[in-house]
């Protein structure tokens, strides 16, 4: 029997908890892949609880977790009877992981296996891997969770602690006749950092492209990001990458860039950034994500020039070198070696880890 690929079935039982009106985003999916490893699969009842302690937030979400699960696992519409020790379900229950697919002992094999799995792949080069691993790549791509960096901002916000709030102090004292009974505090409001993502797109960094796109639409979803393309010119992705459903911008983005897998001009494209974008505030105090492997076919003098200015315009630098994970790896091409001087952090940005670190790296900006 060909072994049946769980992956799609487990990220689609949250899909059709999610239509079910269950609210459980990428964090919980997470949660629940990383809870099903630690389960006995062939017992219903743990991948049932497995499910229940994850993806479930609410009391009312429990009941449509029921029904979901019961129609998804074994494709009846009853409600499933939630497990107990006098009707425990049987082992081996589970018909499938998706409602089409069959093989009770090959499907709990296989989701025995995933999140280890899915761990190598999270760690795999994604130049490397084959055409089905690219499709798991896409899902695990689209279940990150990028936060964006905080500033502070101009307006104040009522706290427990932090400097003297005067008006609040006084309207306080006139309740009580007159006596301070208590200081009203204030701290500066936060709100969010604009990111700025450049994506090199040259024949060089193909093999990467397509991922750091979704990347960047993962990230335009939660977080106010402009997003770039570099090659021979300079292309703003960022109306293409914000439209919710990740294929169509992903089409959107592939029509609108008329340079891909072509030369790279660093230099000359960074300094069209600065002059169109950069210089009137789109890099102002921005956290800039630069992805690139470094190979500049142009006058690596006009690259540092570039770097120098949007090193002074943003408030953090990141360059981002798919190259730079090898354990052997030296920054010497070109465009790296004039950069170094003018960036904050030099990242790897191969694989779905270390795009998870740099987010992390994006967080704390």
């Amino acid at each position: 029997m060909t072994p049946v690929d769980p992956l799609p079935g487990l990220v689609g039982f949250a899909a059709a908890l999610r239509a079910a009106g269950v609210a459980c985003g990428p964090d919980r999916v997470q949660a629940y892949l990383a809870a099903v490893e630690l389960v006995d699969l062939a017992d219903v009842s743990q991948v049932y609880w497995a499910g229940r302690l994850t993806l479930c937030a609410e009391p009312d979400d429990l009941p449509r977790y029921d029904n979901a699960f019961h129609a998804w696992f074994t494709g009846d519409t009853p409600r499933a009877p939630r497990p107990t020790k006098e009707t425990r379900p049987q082992r081996g229950h589970i018909a499938s992981l998706s409602p089409t697919s069959a093989g009770t002992g090959d499907n709990a094999m296989h989701v025995d296996r995933l999140a280890s799995s899915q761990e190598v792949l999270r760690h795999r080069d994604i130049a490397d891997l084959t055409a089905a691993e690219r499709a798991h790549l896409r899902e695990m791509i689209d279940l990150l969770r990028p936060e964006p960096p905080l500033r502070a901002a101009v307006r104040w916000r009522p706290a427990p602690r932090g400097r003297i709030d005067d008006r609040r102090t006084l309207r306080l004292m006139r309740a009580t006749g007159g006596e301070p009974m208590r200081l009203a505090r204030k701290r500066r409001a936060r709100k969010p950092r604009r990111v700025v993502l450049l994506i090199d797109v040259s024949g060089s960094m193909a093999s990467y492209a397509d991922a750091l796109l979704r990347f960047a639409h993962a990230m335009a979803r939660r977080s106010p990001t402009e997003m770039f393309t570099l090659g021979t010119r300079l292309t703003r992705l960022t109306r293409q990458l914000r439209q919710r459903d990740p294929e169509l911008a992903l089409a959107a983005a592939a029509r609108a860039v008329p340079d891909y897998a072509g030369g790279t001009r660093l230099g000359e494209t960074l300094r069209t950034f600065l002059d169109r974008w950069g210089q009137r505030g789109v890099a102002r105090q921005a956290v800039v994500v630069l992805f690139s492997d470094g190979w500049e076919r142009g006058d690596t003098t006009l690259l540092g020039t570039q770097m120098a200015r949007l090193s002074r315009l943003a408030h953090r630098v990141l360059w981002v070198n798919p190259h730079a994970g090898s354990p052997v790896y030296q920054p010497v091409q070109s465009g790296i070696a004039v950069a170094l001087p003018h960036i904050d952090s030099l990242l790897a940005g191969h694989s779905v880890a270390t795009l998870d670190l740099l987010l992390r790296e994006v967080r704390r900006a």
